[in-house]
């Protein structure tokens, strides 16, 4: 960094990911892909909403990404669901069929799918 321009140029740039971690308005879908997640099958959890996310149209609204350990390894594969102004929601024991159904019904229906819910798995 060489000048005031080139500090402002990255502070502009970096403003829009400042925004997403203090609550921004896209919707988050975080996969779980820590060693136990990706051993539980996490990683085609992670393409079906990647895939269905582009396939939906959906793009410009939801942001799909993946974590580390999530500490809860006999739930994973582990999905959670962002929704600005709602709570978080948490998906366990996901599969692709899972995942595709919670991102119809949920993601782009605004429905949280029960049944898939660490609250209904515990």
């Amino acid at each position: 960094m060489k000048s005031l321009a080139e500090l402002a140029a990255i502070r502009e740039k970096m403003k829009d990911k400042i925004a997403m971690r203090e609550g921004g308005t896209d919707t988050r879908v975080v996969v779980g892909m820590a060693t136990c997640g990706i051993a539980a099958g996490a990683r085609p959890i992670l393409n079906a909403f990647v895939e269905g996310v582009d396939k939906e149209g959906l793009s410009g609204q939801v942001i799909v990404s993946q974590t580390g350990c999530i500490g809860l390894c006999q739930y994973e594969p582990i999905v959670e669901v962002y929704v600005p102004g709602k709570e978080k929601v948490t998906y366990v024991k996901m599969t692709v069929e899972k995942a595709e159904k919670v991102l119809k019904e949920h993601i782009k229906g605004g429905k949280v799918v029960e049944e898939y819910t660490i609250a209904k798995n515990a």
